[in-house]
């Protein structure tokens, strides 16, 4: 299996590096990044040796920044993995004058908003429109999942050589848009597309080996559906014995999905996600990668065929490159996965 060296992008280096600041272990780090052990013991070195400006030739150049490596690191770990509402900031969304303040606070450096969006690019960092989650999603249980219950599903998956996949659905219609595209300022753009409602549920598995499974539907998704879904994931598995997880959707925990799992007789298992937590689940990055990456920014969609047909291909090159399945599980909200 070829894994990415040359070919990871600055942001991969900068958080294989977090990751081992963090006190990650080098072989964690290469399962967590999809690269090889050599890759990421030389992205290491040249850390130690030169500092992140010998990890990325966009980050030596230009202006040097206020920020020393450590710094640098420490502030992208903060953004990353806090809501600004956590350091007693008022907004939930990071403004390049909250990253501003926070570096005031943290670091005592007095910089401009400009000086701010440069380091937030050198940092591989973006503004983004973010996704967002439940507030009736139990911190306790999510720790819970990544600490204690996920690892007794990978021992028991390990020692019954069972192979583990991640299984969501998801709805998109012919209507779906989204992106941006460049235009004159002050003048909107116009992309001529449809307005028929037209629509398809997709449901796909995704396993941390790369592997991903998928069937499209038209029409109500029911228990059956799901079924035979789960039908078509044992055949493809032949003999080996598959650990589902899902969340608590009500086609996953029907009285009919029950008995077929009971009638496998072990050789499917269900599991299931905490509550309001999609971010646990891999596969949801399949879904931005098809509705939002794809299918949102295409113009040929027209109707339900063209809608199919953009789904299709979308999904069967996903299925193609196991490179880029594993690589959704880089999320740092599915480090727990890889611990």
């Amino acid at each position: 299996m070829s894994k990415k060296g040359r070919r990871a992008t600055e942001e991969e280096r900068i958080q294989a590096i977090q990751l081992i600041e963090s006190g990650r272990k080098i072989n964690d780090v290469t399962e967590i990044m999809g690269v090889g052990r050599r890759t990421v013991l030389e992205w290491w070195e040249k850390y130690r040796r030169g500092g992140l400006g010998e990890l990325s030739t966009k980050f030596a150049s230009g202006r040097p920044t206020v920020l020393s490596d450590r710094q640098m690191l420490e502030l992208r770990a903060l953004i990353i993995g806090c809501d600004p509402r956590q350091l007693s900031f008022g907004l939930a969304l990071w403004t390049r004058d909250m990253v501003r303040e926070l570096i005031r606070k943290r670091f005592g450096v007095t910089v401009s908003a400009v000086t701010v969006g440069r380091i937030l690019r050198k940092l591989g960092m973006s503004p983004q429109r973010p996704l967002y989650r439940a507030y009736q999603q139990n911190p306790e249980k999510v720790r819970e999942w990544k600490d204690k219950t996920y690892k007794k599903i990978r021992e028991e998956a390990a020692r019954l050589g069972a192979v583990i996949f991640f299984a969501d659905e998801a709805g998109v219609r012919a209507n779906f848009h989204a992106g941006t595209t460049w235009a004159p300022v002050g003048e909107t753009p116009v992309v001529i597309g449809t307005g028929k409602r037209d629509s398809i549920t997709m449901i796909s598995a995704v396993s941390p080996r790369g592997e991903l499974r998928f069937r499209l539907h038209e029409g109500s998704f029911r228990a059956a559906d799901f079924v035979n879904f789960c039908k078509q994931l044992m055949r493809d598995a032949g003999n080996t014995i598959i650990f589902l997880i899902v969340d608590r959707g009500p086609v996953h925990t029907a009285r009919e999905t029950k008995e077929f799992v009971e009638s496998t007789q072990g050789r499917l298992r269900l599991f299931f996600l905490p509550s309001y937590s999609p971010e646990l689940n891999p596969d949801e990055w399949v879904w931005k990668n098809v509705k939002h990456d794809r299918i949102g920014r295409s113009a040929i969609v027209r109707g339900k065929d063209d809608l199919k047909a953009v789904a299709l291909g979308a999904l069967r090159h996903l299925q193609k490159t196991p490179a880029k399945v594993r690589a959704f599980f880089a999320d740092p909200n599915l480090a727990y996965i890889f611990r």
